[in-house]
């Protein structure tokens, strides 16, 4: 099985591509080994006590949590862009790793492929 590192680097619900990341990682799951690394302001696809309400679209952020029920446990983000943004790991729905800049890097050049959303 190879394996495939998935890349959320945008903001939640400015568009659609934090979401097709988050199903393009969930149906690769079923063939290949995937991890997860959150980027930049794609850290904010799992800020917790997102209200999409008044914006009329689906919070899909809450869908992260079956990611270990799909066999995805290997979750990351970059430590500098927690920091920048003045989160902490107590802010985020999931349980993810912090990374840095050359952890992050060694991620990027050891997986077998890279998607970026």
């Amino acid at each position: 099985m190879s394996q495939i590192l998935f890349v959320q680097q945008s903001a939640p619900h400015g568009s659609i591509v934090g979401q097709e990341g988050l199903d393009a990682c969930l149906m690769g799951s079923a063939f290949a080994d995937c991890a997860l690394l959150f980027l930049g302001d794609g850290i904010y696809q799992i800020l917790s006590g997102q209200d999409t309400a008044g914006l009329g679209l689906k919070d899909y952020s809450v869908s992260y949590g079956v990611l270990p029920d799909y066999g995805v446990s290997q979750i990351f983000c970059r430590e500098q862009d927690l920091k920048n943004r003045g989160l902490q790991l107590d802010d985020l729905t999931l349980p993810v790793s912090p990374l840095s800049d050359q952890a992050v890097s060694d991620l990027i050049q050891h997986a077998g492929q890279v998607l970026t959303f």
